[in-house]
């Protein structure tokens, strides 16, 4: 290991621990040892330290035994001469920190209880966010499950400009993952910056302002010790489960953007601890062998265009990105994507017009498959801020296919069509909603594109029981009221039927083992 970085590790270690030991001992004397303390709504009081060691802070009286141990994790600070390795004091030195910033910032939750805000989203006076709460952790917990979510990117810092902040924000929400935002750079923070350029962030985005200040890091890292814990079957003091549970199953990475402190070092260490390497865009030491990590623990000296990818091909992240032919960015991180009053150009259904969407299961010879068909006005002949009826009707061939598919297949329009950036969709049958964003409709999107995703999606998810996929797409009111009136026949049928199944007329059940991969406790 690189004497540098772990010297300025321990460094940092004892900067921070003596911070936190300090402030401790006001709150201590100010609220005394009984005075209740952690993060909100969860189960796992201070994650990191339950997890690690298995103790539970629920008072300030318990931190009291945590900091004894930060104290004797410490080691020494390096000597300019000695002949030792680096590597386990380094990382005894980053635990120790993050044991201690997670002290730290709950204090903060004591002291200051409106300081970060409860909930996902960000609002204009605040998008400070705090640590995740166990709904937070359950619902985004999925994600990691079903393959949604490969992994994180921790960011600590700041790029230069907003437009490098936007980019890096926007190639890493294209492969899926979440990004996670502590610190600054000379005063400047990536969530603000993405702000000032116009992105929207919180957790619906998957651009997560966990906090301002370089112990909000922990967030990040608690919230990978509560899935190795949620999911992963580890118990709280099984250290090595979790640590091992993260290395091979949560794809998270530290990107430092900026001049790299001591205190970056420290928690950069504690990062590796979980498996987590870091990249940075400043020409620090590097720690090439593989060991804890993957492969390299620090790369250094990265460009802003290779970094995402540099970091991915590090971490050993596998990353599958369906390349849709539309003029919009597009992935699952911008589904949670609001179009909002003067932002709308075109807006289908949502009780303002008819918005139906249907399937049909077609012969093989009636299928042209990925003909895309636009009946009546497209975007380019309507102005900014107009309504229109809309019929979309996927017709699916294969020879896997079957009749009772088609309720599963049309479910999936809404989050086909709510994965492209500036399309925001609600709904789905004959009660859908979607709005398209004057952003969107600048980039060239139009109707067809709607058939495009649809298409190409199909194929990619469903492609072991779909030969072909045509779209017709109508905004004409007499079509789209024929196509509604037909597909409301289709699913009176089909609710009919499921109404009156009963478990006598079934012989073969299913359990599913999806959770599995993610969650091997689970079946």
């Amino acid at each position: 290991m690189s004497k540098i970085i772990m010297s300025a590790a321990i460094r940092g270690a004892h900067k921070i621990v003596n911070r936190v030991e300090k402030k401790y001992k006001e709150v201590l004397e100010k609220y005394g040892p009984d005075q209740e303390i952690g993060f909100p709504d969860t189960a796992y009081y201070l994650p990191i330290i339950y997890g690690i060691t298995g103790i539970p802070v629920k008072t300030l009286g318990d931190c009291q035994p945590v900091l004894r141990r930060c104290r004797q994790l410490l080691p020494p600070p390096v000597k300019e001469k000695a002949h030792l390795p680096y590597l386990a004091p380094a990382l005894d030195a980053g635990m120790a920190t993050l044991w201690a910033e997670e002290i730290e910032e709950a204090i903060r939750y004591l002291e200051q209880p409106d300081f970060y805000l409860r909930g996902e989203e960000v609002t204009e006076d605040n998008i400070w966010l705090g640590a995740a709460d166990d709904v937070i952790m359950r619902k985004r917990g999925v994600e990691f499950v079903d393959g949604t979510a490969p992994g994180f990117a921790a960011i600590l810092g700041a790029p230069p400009s907003e437009e490098i902040a936007a980019k890096i924000a926007r190639e890493l929400q294209l492969k899926d993952l979440y990004v996670f935002m502590a610190s600054d750079n000379n005063g400047a923070r990536t969530s603000e910056q993405l702000v000032k350029a116009g992105v929207q962030i919180g957790w619906p985005t998957r651009l997560v302002s966990f906090g301002p200040y370089t112990s909000a890091a922990v967030f990040a890292l608690g919230f990978a010790t509560r899935v190795a814990m949620s999911f992963g079957g580890a118990k709280p003091g099984d250290f090595r489960k979790v640590l091992i549970y993260n290395k091979d199953r949560v794809f998270a990475f530290v990107l430092a953007l900026g001049f790299v402190s001591d205190e970056w070092y420290a928690n950069a260490c504690g990062a590796i601890n979980w498996g987590f390497p870091t990249i940075a865009d400043t020409p620090i030491p590097e720690v090439l062998p593989t060991g804890i990590c993957t492969y390299e623990h620090v790369v250094s000296n990265v460009s802003y265009d290779e970094m995402v990818q540099k970091a991915i091909e590090v971490r050993g992240l596998k990353v599958t990105v369906t390349e849709v032919p539309i003029p919009l960015d597009y992935g699952a991180a911008f589904e949670g994507e609001r179009v909002r009053g003067a932002d709308i150009y075109l807006e289908c259904g949502g009780g303002r017009t008819q918005m139906t969407e249907f399937s049909e299961m077609k012969r093989m010879d009636e299928v042209d498959d990925g003909k895309v068909e636009v009946f009546g006005p497209n975007i380019k002949d309507v102005e900014p801020g107009s309504k229109l009826p809309l019929g979309i009707n996927v017709l699916f061939a294969g020879r896997e296919m079957q009749e009772d598919f088609l309720p599963i297949l049309e479910r999936q329009i809404h989050h086909l069509i709510n994965y492209a950036q500036g399309l925001m969709h609600i709904g789905q049958r004959d009660i859908a909603w979607l709005r398209v964003s004057k952003q969107a409709v600048e980039k060239g999107f139009t109707l067809e594109h709607i058939g495009n995703i649809l298409h190409a999606m199909f194929h990619k998810d469903f492609g072991a029981i779909l030969d072909k996929v045509q779209v017709q797409i109508f905004t004409e009111q007499d079509k789209v009221m024929e196509l509604t009136e037909k597909a409301r026949e289709a699913f009176r049928k089909r609710d009919e039927r499921i109404a009156g199944m009963t478990d006598e007329d079934e012989e073969t059940y299913y359990s599913c083992t999806l959770c599995q991969s993610f969650a091997p406790s689970h079946v």
